[in-house]
Parts: C-alpha cells; structure tokens; sequence
C-alpha cells in the first residue's frame, strides 16, 4: 500500500497507517484534508461485519472525514486503479479549498483524534 501512497508525498500529502479516530483504529488516514481509507480482507464479506462498517463509516463521516474503501484484491491487483481513486478525491478536496499541510508533523507521536 506504500508504494500506492508514496507520490503524494511528493506532493506534501501525508498518510499515518493505524491512526485513532474517536473509538476506531483506521487503516490509513490523511488527516489533513480528512480522509482516511480502509483495506478490508475477507473478514469484511459478511452481513454482519458490512453492517459494523456502516456504522464506522458513519461515525467518521460525521466528525468530518470522507472514507474510501478498498478491497486486499483491487490494492495487490489493481493498485493504479486505487491510486486514480485516490487522486481523483485528494482533487476534488483541493478544488473545494482544503489543501494538506504544506509541512506534515513527524510520522507518530500525535494524540488520538477525537
């Protein structure tokens, strides 16, 4: 997923892997502009954890984030794909004026977000 990741740091956007998010743990998170994604396995095909997905996903929406997900098959077989996905929101947010932070803060160390 790193290598998915790692030109938009060239371009100062600065994902954290396993950041805390009120009572969640998300995958990845891009915490300015407020986007995370998740990669979900096969434990995420069923009912009941697709339901449990609802609801996280609604919890972080409402404190801000937008949330992408993405299946281990489309980020080992597809990563251009999940790449273009990426890019086409990280546009969509710098087009409605929410840029990342020209200096990201160091990897770690940071306080949950609430």
């Amino acid at each position: 997923m790193w290598r998915i990741l790692y030109p938009f740091r060239q371009d100062g956007v600065h994902f954290r892997r396993q950041v805390q998010i009120g009572t969640y743990y998300v995958d990845f998170a891009c915490l300015s502009p407020s986007l995370v994604f998740e990669v979900d396995g096969d434990s995420h095909g069923g009912e009941l954890a697709q339901s449990n997905d609802v609801v996280r996903d609604d919890y972080l929406r409402g404190r801000g984030f937008r949330v992408l997900r993405f299946g281990n098959s489309d980020v080992l077989r597809n990563p251009a794909g999940v790449y273009e996905v990426i890019d086409s929101m990280l546009t969509e947010i710098s087009e409605r004026g929410a840029l990342p932070t020209p200096n990201p803060s160091p990897q770690g160390g940071g306080e949950p977000v609430l």
